[in-house]
């Protein structure tokens, strides 16, 4: 995914809910609108049913713990 930092995701579901969120961190806020297009989320809502809802957020700190090489 052309954009995507390294292309950190997450992937949650909360059965309680039935309910997934997942996360994406992009290198910019157009990156991530370029990937997020009108097909994709029709694509989407024909595959699950339900239309997702996107949120564009700043991440204030992204915290990666990779163990150093030896």
């Amino acid at each position: 995914m052309r954009g995507c930092r390294g292309c950190s995701k997450a992937f949650t579901f909360s059965s309680g809910k039935r309910q997934a969120t997942n996360f994406y961190v992009w290198d910019s806020e157009d990156a991530a609108k370029a990937f997020f297009t009108d097909e994709l989320l029709q694509r989407v809502t024909g595959l699950y049913g339900v239309r997702p809802d996107v949120e564009f957020v700043q991440v204030a700190t992204l915290v990666e713990n990779i163990p150093a090489s030896f």
